[in-house]
């Protein structure tokens, strides 16, 4: 891929980059051999605003496209070439868990975020956590990142997703028919976007739990205004989820 487009920087008069700096296309080519790797990716966003810009708008983008070609392929398929709420915040949903602050969003207990190493996600799974009426919408949800042994809180998992085309979505119609409140302080971890609780707007159907291995009243998950989604979940004990997924498979 060759980039042709140049900027100038944008950060200040002092800034160094108005010397001059390597190209885009030399830049791209560095990263590329560095196989997009993401800490260098922030690295390089935090010289100037010029190369911020260039992150946000190249190098997130193909860091996406290299760690989850077929769902970007699919998130793209509608003809944009670009997805809500930007590459950057796409990039850091794809490899970091949000946790929970106490007094924050889910109230409960903290435990600190954190980068995963991989994570998994799923369009299937995506439609359990959607009502039957919204199931024609695309949600890729991830498997839970597991937090064990939270003293009274029990097993905690936490659970992330995006939605395609989410300005359009059936979800999103009856969020705003429902008159769904956004939430007045917390702000989505990746894009800093609103949040609507589909808790508080009764849009959680049973199967989330039964695709979790939760207790059926112990999921919660947000939505921000771009379609990304959090959740939280109390994770049953392994035998438990086992014949919970026996059952919801009958």
């Amino acid at each position: 891929m060759i980039i042709t487009k140049q900027y100038r920087c944008i950060h200040s008069a002092s800034c160094k980059c108005t010397k001059g700096h390597l190209s885009e296309e030399i830049i791209f080519l560095v990263v590329q051999q560095l196989n997009w790797n993401p800490k260098s990716i922030a690295t390089l966003s935090c010289v100037c605003k010029w190369f911020d810009d260039l992150a946000k708008r190249v190098l997130w983008k193909e860091f996406c496209k290299t760690r989850a070609p077929k769902m970007m392929l699919d998130l793209q398929s509608s003809g944009s070439h670009s997805v809500d709420g930007n590459w950057r915040a796409l990039g850091k949903l794809l490899i970091y868990c949000s946790g929970c602050n106490k007094g924050g969003l889910f109230n409960s207990i903290h435990i600190p975020g954190h980068f995963v190493y991989r994570t998994r996600f799923s369009r299937t799974s995506g439609k359990s956590f959607l009502l039957p009426q919204c199931r024609t919408d695309v949600l890729y949800v991830s498997d839970p990142c597991e937090h064990l042994d939270q003293g009274d809180e029990g097993d905690i998992g936490f659970f992330r997703g995006i939605f395609k085309s989410f300005a359009s979505s059936k979800v999103r119609k009856m969020l705003i028919k429902r008159e769904a409140q956004l939430h007045p302080t917390e702000v989505c971890p990746y894009c800093k976007a609103k949040l609507w609780s589909m808790l508080q707007a009764k849009m959680m159907p049973a199967s989330a739990s039964c695709r979790l291995g939760a207790y059926e009243d112990a999921v919660e998950y947000y939505v921000c205004l771009n379609g990304h989604v959090l959740g939280i979940c109390t994770l049953l004990p392994l035998s438990d989820s086992e014949e919970a997924s026996d059952h919801s498979d009958a």
